[in-house]
C-alpha cells in the first residue's frame, strides 16, 4: 500500500503530461461534432454521399445510380410494397429505394465494416424506412418464411460460391428480382484478356431445372486484405455465363425477363442488368 501511495504521489508531482497515453483516448474526437467525423470513424469507403451532406467519403456516386432507377421504373410504384436488398454495401442504393416510399425495406449485409458504414449513412441521410441487419443472407434465405414484392441484388451474384442456389432462393422469396452482375464470356474475354487472370481451373457445368449452367471459378487473390474490400464471404466464387443466367431465370418461373446496361468491356469483366418478373 505504501509503494502504491508513493507511486501516485510521484505521478501527481510530475503532472498530467507524464502519465502514459491511454490507448482508449485515441478513439475520442477532440473537435465539435460533424458529419465528416462520422464518416472518418470508419475507413475504406467506396461510395460517395449526396453533395448536400457535405462530406468526403468514397468516389462512387451511386446515390443516383441509373441502373437502380431503371430497375425501379421497371417494377413500378413501391408504395405499400415490401423490398429486400441484398448486400447494401454503403446504403447508396438503399437511399434510392427509400425515396420511392416502400412499406418496408430490409437490407442484409455480411461485411461488418460495410454494415457500420450503412448505419452511418442511415443517420446522415435520415433514412426512416430502411432497416439493416448484419449477417450472411444465403442461409437466412434458406430458412426464412418471409416473402417480398421485390428483391434488389446488385453486385452480389458474381460474389457467390454457389450463384445457382442464390437464384433458386430468390425465386422462392419474390416474384420480382433485380440483378446487376458480372458474367463469364469467352467471347467478351477471349484467352489473353487480363480480366481472365482471376479465373481458377476449368469451366464447370451444372445440370439443374433442365438447364446446363456453365460457371467459371474465380479467386480474389488477397484483395480481401484491404479495408475497402466489398466482395463475398469466401475466396472462391463463381461467374455464370450470361445466356445461362437468363435461361435459368426462365426455368425458375420468371416469364418476363428484361436486360439493360450490358457492358462486355467493363474493366472488371462483362456485366449487365436483369429485371425478372413472374407474371403468372
Amino acid at each position: 500500500m505504501r509503494r502504491a501511495a508513493e507511486a501516485l504521489d510521484g505521478f501527481a508531482s510530475d503532472g498530467p503530461s507524464s502519465l502514459p497515453a491511454a490507448a482508449a483516448l485515441d478513439n475520442y474526437v477532440e473537435g465539435p461534432p460533424s458529419a465528416q467525423n462520422a464518416v472518418d470513424a470508419l475507413q475504406g469507403w467506396n461510395m460517395a454521399l449526396p453533395p448536400e451532406v457535405g462530406v468526403t467519403a468514397g468516389a462512387g456516386a451511386f446515390y443516383a445510380d441509373p441502373r437502380i432507377l431503371w430497375a425501379l421504373d421497371e417494377f413500378g410504384p413501391l408504395e405499400g410494397r415490401k423490398v429486400l436488398e441484398l448486400g447494401p454495401l454503403e446504403a447508396s442504393h438503399t437511399y434510392m429505394i427509400e425515396q420511392r416510399r416502400p412499406a418496408s425495406l430490409l437490407a442484409v449485409e455480411a461485411n461488418r465494416l460495410s454494415f457500420l458504414r450503412c448505419l452511418v449513412v442511415k443517420e446522415l441521410l435520415d433514412l426512416k424506412i430502411a432497416r439493416f441487419e448484419l449477417g450472411n443472407f444465403a442461409p437466412w434465405l434458406e430458412t426464412t418464411g418471409r416473402r417480398f414484392d421485390l428483391i434488389v441484388a446488385s453486385g452480389v451474384l458474381y460474389h457467390m460460391a454457389n450463384p445457382i442456389r442464390l437464384l433458386e432462393l430468390l425465386s422462392l422469396r419474390a416474384d420480382s428480382v433485380y440483378l446487376w452482375t458480372h458474367y463469364a464470356s469467352d467471347e467478351a474475354m477471349p484467352p489473353g484478356d487480363p480480366r481472365r487472370m482471376a479465373f481458377v481451373g476449368e469451366a464447370e457445368v451444372c445440370e439443374t431445372h433442365g438447364v446446363s449452367v456453365r460457371c467459371r471459378k474465380r479467386s480474389y487473390w488477397g484483395a480481401w486484405k484491404n479495408s475497402s474490400f466489398c466482395g463475398g464471404l469466401y475466396d472462391l466464387h463463381r461467374w455464370i455465363e450470361k445466356d445461362d443466367i437468363l435461361t435459368l431465370l426462365g426455368a425458375l418461373g420468371f416469364d418476363d425477363v428484361r436486360t439493360a446496361h450490358d457492358e462486355p468491356d467493363h474493366h472488371n469483366g462483362p456485366a449487365f442488368s436483369i429485371f425478372a418478373r413472374r407474371s403468372r
